[in-house]
């Protein structure tokens, strides 16, 4: 393979489902004993986390004087496992893919055996706690089902029943539950050996399981009554557990409302829906639907857990619930007798706007429910996501959405679709997809965890998003692809953003010119994001990314581009790439991209990796802890004398610098070869206040 391509075959696929298609990544060493131990080195057992009978209250694992103004505004705490006190074994900081650490919330996380326990100290009154853990798979795949007590302030005693059912992928794109399978892709390209296994002889053999991941989930709990600032929660494994280890990740704890009542509505309850979950409820949601739109009224899902095992179709429509605690719309993932047009083998429970092939659908408007799903398996062309089709002139607020194939996808052409104050966790593909044709949009305050895929993102693929904007939601610990993701558009804008922890092919940022997406054209304002610990390891390419990174692969990056106020702490490799694939670098170039004001606390490399032709401007860009060459410029590889093929312009204002002097230093500009392919990384201190 050529230095840095990625497997051809998976970049020219596309999916039915018009999901990009991932390519393969490498497998560690540890990863081979992860269902049977956690292969990471760690503290003693019996060490105590440093917040004993102190909280210590984080966001993204940071102090939150660090992104002040800048995330999601929730209404939940974090505090993480272990900065709380405990009798088990911190694991981590490990920013290795396929291992426990890795895919932690700061990389580090608590393990405990049975008859373990880790204590939080409520930094503020609280009813209901979410709590971020994992537990083995089982042997053959498919999932276990183990305890956890919990209880708080020493009294109230309850028992969370946790599962492995919704985690532990493995294997090569688009995965598999099976720990022990062969590969998926014989005759793809894998970086374990450097070969296409089909076309090797021998043929090599992989240690199995291949590639685990996805190994989190989180679950909810409603306390029953309001505990104050200063009692605690103490999470134990109970003894006879059946999970060998169960790793605490993090605690989130809120002090919930009452349940909202609208009085004035169609409630469902009168159309015959069972609050119980025991009967399904999708034709009486559907009765309630049509009543509701012919007196022009609202729907309304009283407290309960409705069972819903399809698409419930929205047009024209408000459907209200008692908050995303109370209302649970819950189904199961069901196989279809024959595939759907579209390609779907499965159905299950979401919200579905007519095709905008159909026309699409305007004033829908759906608040204060959750959206359990039934997803364990990623197949793209299944039409399994919480939310999706055609909404115009529509707002989603408030809701939960877990478990489905993605949270949010739209197709459209559609336009005016406002998305606030959601959560979004653990699915097996993207958080929130604008796909095709997305136009004055606005996704502000969702907050998203624990994703298969892209977090956030705008695909432009046949047809340009244009003039939507990503503002102050918080993306964590994407375990494939980015946080937040670009693929060509219009005057888009993503801002105010916290992104945390990428795990593997991806980054924090991306801006991408892949998946068949139209050209960047017009502005992209990328303004007042933070993002930490990312800059990850690129399995298949063997080099360190940026927090932020440009990637033309089908054709030019050439737009008005404005990188400004945004800052890139503790960065594992770079701070900023822009690159271009292998194949393609003397066809592709990036140009038009603009820093100003930037902040660069800690990078493993460079602040700059160029591995592309083209050219970009900085100004006040600010840099410290850096760990090599503050410009590593490779330009296309082809090392002419005249310099790289890239120009970096000083604008001025641009300080600071680490190991090797200032970042930005007169030998380095305009265009001096400064290419080290792989440069030793010299890993940053942890973030601190800037002066």
């Amino acid at each position: 393979m050529s230095r840095y391509s990625t497997d051809g075959a998976a970049e020219r696929v596309r999916s039915r489902a018009r999901r990009p298609v991932r390519t393969a990544a490498a497998v560690t060493a540890a990863a081979a004993g992860l269902v049977l131990g956690l292969g990471s080195p760690a503290p003693a057992a019996g060490v105590q986390g440093s917040g004993a009978g102190t909280p210590v209250v984080t966001r993204a694992g940071l102090d939150p004087a660090l992104v002040a103004g800048r995330g999601a505004a929730v209404d939940f705490v974090e505090q993480e496992a272990e900065n709380a006190a405990t009798n088990g074994t911190v694991i981590g900081p490990d920013r290795t893919a396929y291992t426990l650490p890795s895919e932690a919330s700061g990389r580090t996380a608590v393990r405990l055996k049975p008859g373990e326990h880790v204590e939080f100290t409520l930094p503020r009154a609280a009813n209901a706690l979410t709590v971020r853990y994992s537990i083995p798979d089982a042997p053959r795949g498919g999932g276990i089902t183990a305890p956890l007590d919990v209880a708080v302030d020493g009294r109230h005693r309850s028992t969370m029943t946790l599962t492995s059912q919704y985690s532990w992928l493995y294997n090569q794109y688009p995965f598999s539950n099976d720990p022990q399978a062969d590969l998926l892709h014989p005759d793809w390209w894998i970086t374990e050996c450097g070969c296409v296994p089909a076309a090797t002889t021998p043929t090599p053999v992989v240690d199995k399981p291949f590639r685990p991941s996805h190994f989190y989930d989180e679950q909810r709990l409603l306390l029953g009554k309001r505990y104050e600032a200063g009692d605690t929660v103490r999470l134990t494994v109970p003894q006879g557990s059946a999970a060998a280890w169960t790793v605490i990740d993090l605690l989130d704890t809120q002090l919930v409302a009452a349940p909202h009542i609208e009085p004035r509505a169609a409630n469902v309850l009168a159309f015959g829906a069972d609050p119980t979950g025991r009967r399904d409820a999708g034709d009486a949601f559907d009765r309630a639907i049509a009543f509701a739109k012919k007196r022009h009224l609202k729907v309304y899902l009283p407290p309960g857990t409705y069972q819903v095992n399809r698409h419930i179709a929205v047009d024209d429509v408000t459907i209200v619930g008692a908050g995303n605690w109370y209302t649970v719309v819950k189904g199961h993932q069901v196989a279809l007798d024959t595939p759907a047009p579209d390609g779907s083998v499965h159905t299950g429970v979401g919200f579905y706007g007519k095709d905008a092939a159909d026309g699409g659908s305007h004033d829908v408007h759906l608040s204060g429910f959750a959206v359990e799903g039934d997803v364990r398996e990623r197949i793209d062309t299944d039409q399994v996501n919480a939310v999706g089709g055609a909404l115009s002139d529509s707002t989603i607020d408030g809701l939960y959405l877990h478990h489905t194939k993605v949270g949010m996808w739209f197709d459209g052409p559609m336009t005016r679709l406002r998305i606030t104050r959601n959560v979004i966790a653990d699915q097996i593909a993207d958080g929130l997809n604008f796909h095709t044709g997305v136009t004055d949009s606005t996704v502000s305050d969702t907050f998203v965890r624990n994703t298969g895929d892209d977090g956030l993102a705008m695909w432009s693929e046949r047809t340009g998003n244009a003039r939507n904007v990503f503002s102050h939601n918080t993306v964590q610990t994407p375990v494939l692809a980015n946080g937040i993701a670009l693929y060509g558009g219009t005057d888009n804008k993503v801002t105010g953003n916290l992104i945390a922890d990428p795990i593997r092919e991806g980054s924090a940022i991306q801006v991408g010119s892949r998946f068949g997406a139209e050209p960047f054209a017009g502005h992209l304002w990328i303004t007042d994001n933070t993002t930490v610990r990312s800059g990850p390891f690129e399995l298949n390419w063997k080099i360190g990314l940026g927090a932020i990174w440009f990637y033309a692969l089908e054709r030019d990056i050439d737009a008005d581009i404005q990188v400004t106020g945004d800052h890139f702490l503790d960065n594992t490799y770079n701070a900023v790439m822009l690159v271009s694939d292998f194949p393609v670098k003397d066809k592709y170039a990036i140009r038009g991209v603009h820093f100003k004001d930037i902040r660069v606390d800690g990078t493993g490399t460079s602040v700059l990796s160029a591995r592309s032709a083209g050219s970009a401007s900085f100004e006040n860009v600010d840099a410290r802890n850096v760990g090599a060459v503050g410009i590593n410029n490779c330009g296309s590889f082809n090392f002419p004398a005249t310099g790289s093929e890239f120009a970096v312009q000083d604008l001025g204002g641009n300080d600071g610098g680490g190991t090797t002097g200032a970042w930005m230093a007169s030998w380095e500009l305009p265009n001096t070869i400064t290419c080290d392919d792989r440069p030793p990384v010299v890993a940053p201190p942890a973030p601190t206040p800037w002066p």
